[in-house]
């Protein structure tokens, strides 16, 4: 469980107003927004986005953007605002999405779809994923849009899809049927930025890429018989126990993608060669410094393989004839299945009368580590939080980002939503979970980040 927010003088900040009077009038301008966007409830399923994205639209036409609405639902649309420059140039895109999980409220000190202001956070689903977001990048083109700013040469788009926590049709959709709003240059999303103490001084990170997914089950077969008389039959799930005790104890070799080779060696993980040369070495002395971090670094380095769920006999009274363990597997960018098997095989091995069927297979994307847009985004850190570092990685999870590079290879689409008053260890026990919420000076910073990094990339 976090903190409440602070002040100055270390006191847990009881006065919402007190919180607000602190920010600047773009910050005060975010919380509302936010407030506003939680107390839509888009939970997914069913989602209803609708009253949510019309509100949102109407916010951004009053700033001065052409908004449109569309999507495969009527009820579910995505929204693409556009604020266009005075010459042809490169289209950068402020992505996020409006639906959220469920919450149950009573598990929550502040409803969930209240927007609630309380010890200097927003409460509610959706305060960090991700209406949080959503809420900075709204501001931030806005109000560039009121005063009058346009892109000296290209396009300023902020997307806002649907439909991300279920199947992610909506980022889907809007890329295969209407790329002409979809496709983008650059493109900021989720995925990265919250702090990370490290080192004696804060970390952010930048999501460059997700991993794939590649879920398989592995079969054993036996001769079923009644449970009363075990000897006389062959228990299949018995064989399985051999198996689990393999994805236990045993992991595959290292695979380092670019951007999880710039985090290693960012880390100063070696002194006399790059980390990522050693990774097995470098992943060693970072859990030795930090093991809360290196769980979250290792498997962005080499495939995963956890067991899940076990389905056997359908009868207590019958031994099974045949047992199913299923595995969900990760895999590092651009990895395929060839090259997946080979590290599942390291694993469990290749064992006689063992069945390996895949389930889903989807390889997972990245974007170079190096652009103009993570230039920007490292320079933005220098100047908000002097001694800091900025460094890509990847995440283990997958967002709408792939999606993005999927339909458009040459996009450069990185997660980044900077949170330098809540770390990592605060916020991720908040994702998906009751008391969801946002230090307001956070939200402000971001709003502030989204501003200067549009400002630099566009003129």
């Amino acid at each position: 469980m976090t903190e409440p927010a602070q002040t100055a003088a270390g006191a847990p900040e009881a006065d919402p107003l007190a919180a607000l009077a602190a920010l600047g009038p773009l910050g005060r301008e975010a919380v509302e927004v936010l407030q506003r966007l939680i107390r839509f409830d888009t939970v997914n399923p069913p989602g209803d986005e609708r009253a949510c994205q019309e509100w949102l639209a109407a916010y951004l036409r009053v700033a001065g953007l052409e908004v449109e609405l569309c999507g495969e639902e009527p009820e579910r649309p995505n929204l693409v605002a556009r604020l266009r420059g005075a010459a042809p140039g490169p289209v950068f895109g402020l992505l996020s999405h409006v639906d959220t999980v469920l919450a149950d409220p009573v598990d929550w000190r502040h409803g969930p779809w209240s927007g609630e202001l309380a010890d200097g956070c927003v409460w509610g689903r959706g305060a960090i994923d991700m209406k949080s977001q959503t809420a900075a990048e709204a501001v931030a083109v806005a109000s560039l849009a009121r005063s009058g700013w346009r892109p000296a040469r290209g396009e300023l788009r902020m997307i806002a899809v649907v439909d991300e926590e279920v199947g992610g049709r909506g980022a889907e959709w809007l890329c295969a049927e209407r790329p002409d709003l979809a496709r983008c240059d650059w493109l900021l999303n989720e995925g990265a930025g919250v702090h990370i103490p490290y080192d004696g001084g804060r970390l952010y990170d930048v999501c460059v890429g997700e991993k794939g997914v590649f879920r398989f089950t592995l079969t054993t077969t036996g001769v079923a018989g009644h449970a009363s008389v075990p000897t006389i039959a062959d228990n299949a799930l018995l064989k399985l126990a051999p198996l689990l005790e393999a994805l236990g104890s045993r992991k595959p070799g290292w695979d380092v993608t670019p951007g999880a080779a710039l985090l290693l060696d960012g880390l100063g993980l070696t002194d006399y060669e790059p980390a990522s040369a050693d990774p097995e070495a470098a992943i060693a002395l970072l859990r030795a410094r930090d093991p809360c971090f290196a769980a979250l670094v290792e498997p962005m380095v080499r495939v995963t393989c956890a067991p899940t769920m076990v389905s056997a006999s359908e009868q207590m009274n019958v031994i099974p004839a045949r047992a199913r363990l299923s595995v969900d597997c990760r895999v590092p960018p651009g990895m395929e299945r060839p090259a997946v098997l080979a590290r599942i095989r390291e694993v469990v091995g290749d064992v006689p009368g063992v069945e390996l069927d895949f389930t889903e297979e989807t390889v997972g994307n990245a974007s170079s580590p190096t652009s103009p847009l993570m230039d920007a985004l490292i320079g933005w850190v220098a100047r908000a939080d002097p001694g800091a570092r900025c460094l890509p990685a990847l995440s283990t999870g997958y967002t709408d980002s792939r999606t993005f590079r999927e339909h458009f290879p040459d996009t450069i689409a990185y997660g980044f939503f900077p949170q330098r008053h809540m770390s990592l260890h605060d916020v991720s026990p908040l994702v998906h979970s009751h008391d969801e919420r946002i230090d307001v000076r956070d939200l402000a910073l971001a709003t502030d980040c989204f501003r200067d990094v549009v400002v630099e990339l566009l003129g």
